[in-house]
């Protein structure tokens, strides 16, 4: 099961952490990610990590503005937000890879979080 937590409203160039707690014993040797919907769009791939913590992906609209990173032994994924822009206005959502490097394809997750909403203001 995947908790995501954080999101807010934030105005324009503030920043926001979100938070990705996973339950079980295995979060450890899978890959991770992030993605984005905001309404009437798809999902959209933001970040991913793989499960050593020593790679990284990131979409080329949040390159250089958005962190992802994990804690194995706290069993949670991290994005911090920075820069952001009223484009960044979606519903985040935490995935399961099912395998240990990260994708920035959908088909790559097979478990969900439910999502936490980032609204960001101009």
């Amino acid at each position: 099961q995947l908790q995501a937590s954080g999101g807010g409203l934030v105005q324009a160039g503030g920043s926001l952490r979100l938070s990705c707690a996973a339950s079980g014993r295995t979060f450890s040797l899978y890959g991770m990610g992030w993605f984005r919907q905001a309404p009437g769009k798809e999902r959209e791939f933001v970040a991913a990590i793989r499960w050593s913590g020593d790679f990284t992906y990131y979409a080329d609209s949040v390159k250089g503005r958005f962190t992802i990173s994990r804690d194995n032994a706290k069993n949670t994924m991290y994005l911090q937000m920075n820069s952001l822009k009223p484009e960044d206005t979606a519903v985040y959502l935490c995935a399961k890879g099912r395998h240990g490097s990260g994708s920035r394809s959908l088909d790559d997750y097979d478990y969900w979080g439910q999502g936490t909403l980032v609204t960001v203001s101009s």
